[in-house]
């Protein structure tokens, strides 16, 4: 689900192109077309430009203002109660990190997938620390309802505590391949290995963090916001670190939209009675039909049908 800007002012003649590869507060660092990267802000009292978006700015000394913000291709998002918060704008794909240790929660991956679905950006799931036998084999299990759905899903050990730099240096390798030519923001919960990733693909990021925020003038919090890198000289594939979450609001998507954005559901929805069936009780369902089929292995997994009816009840309260 797309989220454009609010209209603006027409932009004064001279501006320039750039983009946003970081932001603090109402202040955004702004690459411009030739690599130069300078902080721009606003003309209102609030910014809405987020990572990733394509503006026109005009330079004031030594900085710039925000004078337009492109229409964007999508918007990556979350929503709770309070507030709306935005990850990063005009995205090719979504890698969502968790691990196998401590184990990862199914409701932020659900969360997350389905966010993902409604801004129509292709996710890929990575699990990892592959290197711990036990705990990786019972979650790459635990995962397998989503690669029955076709998820595209990869191993990774990012800091392998034993000697598997081969296996590690294979991962890295085929997800370069993923990544390549694309921007992709790195999505998951505090723990997940995402900074570690970061370092690992791109190891000049601690140090163009720092200058971030000697830029800033702030020398803290620059670890609590999204960041875009460039993998490579040529500025073609881009990785956006965000802050990790523990929460996962889907307060912008309708109750009745759930399954649409759910591909299991999705498939067995077409078997339904009711065109405005909620897959919850309603006779002739077939979402329903498939969690109780006796078919092995099962359309629709257990876990997967508690999560969905508890999101239709959580997002259904928010409406009332």
């Amino acid at each position: 689900m797309s989220k454009a800007p609010k209209p603006q002012a027409a932009p004064q003649s001279g501006t320039q192109a750039g983009l946003v590869v970081a932001g603090f507060g109402r202040h955004v660092l702004v690459e411009t077309e030739t690599g130069v990267r300078l902080i721009c802000h606003p003309r209102g009292k609030k910014s809405q430009a987020v990572v990733g978006d394509r503006i026109r700015w005009l330079p004031t000394q030594d900085e710039g203002t925000i004078e337009k913000i492109e229409e964007r291709d999508n918007l990556f998002y979350r929503q709770d109660e309070m507030r709306t918060k935005s990850f990063a704008a005009n995205l090719d794909q979504v890698l969502i990190l968790i691990a196998a240790e401590p184990e990862f929660s199914e409701s932020q991956l659900t969360r997350a997938l389905i966010a993902a679905e409604a801004a129509r950006i292709a996710p890929i799931i990575a699990l990892n620390k592959s290197d711990l036998v036990e705990p990786f084999g019972r979650a790459w299990i635990k995962l397998a309802p989503y690669r029955a759905m076709g998820y595209q899903m990869l191993p990774l050990a990012i800091k392998p505590k034993s000697d598997a730099s081969t296996v590690r240096d294979s991962q890295t390798s085929e997800l370069m391949a993923l990544l390549d030519g694309k921007k992709t923001l790195v999505l998951g919960p505090s723990g997940a290995g995402k900074s570690s990733l970061t370092n690992l693909l791109i190891p000049q990021a601690k140090v163009l963090t720092a200058e971030i925020s000697q830029a800033l003038n702030s020398g803290k919090h620059t670890t609590t916001s999204t960041t875009l890198y460039w993998v490579d000289a040529a500025r073609t594939t881009a990785l956006i670190d965000s802050p990790g979450f523990q929460e996962f609001g889907l307060h912008h998507i309708e109750p009745m939209q759930l399954a649409s954005l759910m591909p299991d559901f999705k498939a067995e929805a077409q078997d339904c009675k009711f065109y405005n069936c909620t897959h919850l009780h309603e006779p002739g369902c077939g979402v329903i039909a498939a969690v109780n089929s006796a078919a092995s292995p099962c359309k629709i997994s257990a876990s997967r049908y508690r999560l969905y009816s508890e999101l239709f009840a959580e997002l259904s309260q928010t409406r009332y």
